[in-house]
């Protein structure tokens, strides 16, 4: 199975008849996605109209928020996603979720990795391609770059709650970074409701304090934010937390083999 996404999946592709929007579409489509609309390019106001649309035929959607769009503009679009419960947010500033073999929604490489065991969600884009690179003869059943602002629509702990429900789902790799406590809640989460072994990543030990770093939420405050900080608080509710995203992949390889 696959979480969120699948071969059934509607997508609407916001900015599809742009230059990097034609080319991802066509990348999706190939990737086996059900494109059922596209809008012209500009800020989401545009998609807005074409959701609300299917929302009321009730056709479920899946809407990403990719690279660049910003959130002020989105804030009301997710309230009105989410109050409507047929429809998953993932972003903003986010690469989107691939559910391998089935469906590719958003700027994700479709043909770094094949369909498998393991389920991953990062915040970092990059790290979400490195991983799947990594572990591509073992597989991804779905593989959700959240995005790193702030303020996102789907999170670590929806990802964590769909992974572990999930019954093909065997192992959950879960890649975080710098910036407020959405790691210190994944942690909280992992202890009470999840049963499934955790390979933790978090990116941003030598980040320094106070510069935010690459994402908008990836800023450290004082002592809160850290990395070790996030390290420390997986690894005390049992997930083994990689030094690097090479070691993290190891990791998982050594639970997959143990299992």
């Amino acid at each position: 199975m696959a979480i969120f996404l699948n071969a059934d999946s509607k997508v609407l592709v916001q900015g599809m008849t742009g230059a990097e929007g034609t080319k991802h579409t066509r990348r999706m489509v190939q990737s086996g996605t059900n494109v059922v609309a596209g809008v012209t390019p500009g800020p989401p106001k545009f998609a807005k109209a074409a959701v609300i649309e299917a929302i009321d035929a009730a056709i479920p959607l899946c809407v990403v928020i990719t690279e660049g769009i910003p959130i002020h503009d989105t804030a009301a679009f997710f309230q009105y996603a989410e109050n409507s419960g047929k429809t998953k947010l993932v972003g903003p500033n986010c690469p989107g979720l691939i559910s391998p073999g089935l469906s590719n929604a958003g700027i994700i490489p479709g043909d770094i990795t094949q369909k498998g065991r393991i389920g991953l969600v990062s915040k970092s884009g990059t790290l979400t391609y490195q991983m799947m690179f990594e572990l591509r003869d073992l597989g991804f059943t779905t593989c959700v770059g959240i995005g790193g602002d702030p303020i996102i629509g789907t999170t670590h702990i929806d990802c964590l709650a769909a992974f572990e429900a999930d019954p093909e789902t065997e192992v959950i790799v879960m890649i975080g970074e710098i910036g407020g406590d959405a790691e210190e809640r994944a942690a909280a989460f992992i202890k009470d409701n999840v049963t499934k072994p955790v390979i933790g990543y978090v990116a941003g030990f030598t980040a320094p304090e106070g510069k935010t770093m690459g994402h908008a939420g990836a800023i450290v405050s004082g002592s809160s934010g850290t990395a070790a900080a996030k390290k420390d608080a997986l690894e005390a509710v049992g997930v083994r937390v990689g030094k690097t995203p090479s070691e993290a992949a190891r990791l998982v390889r050594e639970v997959l083999a143990a299992l």
